[in-house]
């Protein structure tokens, strides 16, 4: 039977309270052990209330006395995406299937905002807006925005992860537009276009393009380069739960300029601090 999403809300209470002692203790490998419980009950608050992975159909026209935060906005295209994204998709995303507004200026400064409240108040909330980590230096992906609740390695970023992620997030829309399965708003086609024109077979004319069309492209080319992609993720994942705090697995790790001599130049590189 699932759990309301009253429930979940106090036993992701409860475990917070958990992870805190058991950090305070001194005992990491029970906070871990608490910390994966506890997204394994943030991952069903998400379907719970938001229904995710399944993304949610189109809502009803927005009431405009209600400002929505833009982290709500953020996590419902998030969603629909399945995998770190860049601001100007998650806001194509969100003006092509969400109601209400959704600048850029106002998803630029989020992940720095998210960041100081979970280092202020830890787990005080469902889900965050984070970091994407970068697999090799376990730092933040510039640009790319995950969610919290995501398993680590869903949001590391390896070398193949950039068009696996493209094409996952197609396969999402595709989908999602045939769920639908009425005619797609304007901001529906230009994104069903966006990914038609950079997935070969998706569509002889890009403008053209169809749901099943997309999504039958998008899943053959998968095939090619999830499996590589998958283990490289999983790699950095285990890396960066080996050696990232709480805070820095969600928002990476911070970067120092290292002062290393070859001879008599001087060489700077960057690695990550911890």
């Amino acid at each position: 039977m699932r759990e309301s999403p009253d429930a979940l809300e106090e036993r992701i209470a409860e475990l917070r309270g958990a992870v805190r002692r058991a950090v305070a203790g001194g005992d990491r490998r029970q906070a871990r052990t608490l910390r994966a419980r506890l997204r394994e009950a943030e991952r069903a608050w998400d379907r719970a209330v938001v229904g995710e992975p399944e993304p949610a159909p189109a809502a009803a026209p927005p009431d405009r006395s209600v400002r929505v935060p833009a982290r709500e906005h953020v996590h419902h295209a998030l969603t629909l995406l399945g995998g770190p994204a860049a601001p100007k998709l998650i806001l194509a995303v969100h003006d092509a299937f969400f109601p209400g507004p959704l600048g850029n200026s106002r998803i630029s400064s989020l992940r720095r905002d998210e960041e100081r409240s979970f280092r202020g108040s830890p787990y005080a909330r469902p889900y965050y807006v984070c970091a994407a980590l970068t697999a090799d230096l376990l730092a933040p992906a510039r640009g790319l925005l995950a969610i919290s609740t995501w398993p680590l390695e869903r949001r590391m970023v390896g070398p193949l992860s950039p068009r696996t992620d493209f094409l996952t997030a197609a396969l999402r829309i595709a989908e999602h537009l045939e769920r639908l399965g009425d005619v797609p708003t304007p901001g529906a086609r230009r994104l069903l276009w966006r990914f038609a024109a950079n997935i070969p077979g998706a569509a002889a004319d890009p403008g053209a393009a169809q749901p099943a069309g997309l999504a039958a492209a998008a899943r053959a080319e998968l095939q090619v380069h999830a499996e590589a992609d998958a283990a490289h993720r999983a790699t950095a994942a285990r890396r960066a739960l080996d050696r990232l705090d709480e805070a820095e697995q969600l928002f990476g790790a911070r970067l120092t300029a290292v002062r290393r001599r070859t001879g008599t130049h001087g060489k700077t590189e960057t690695e990550p601090s911890t």
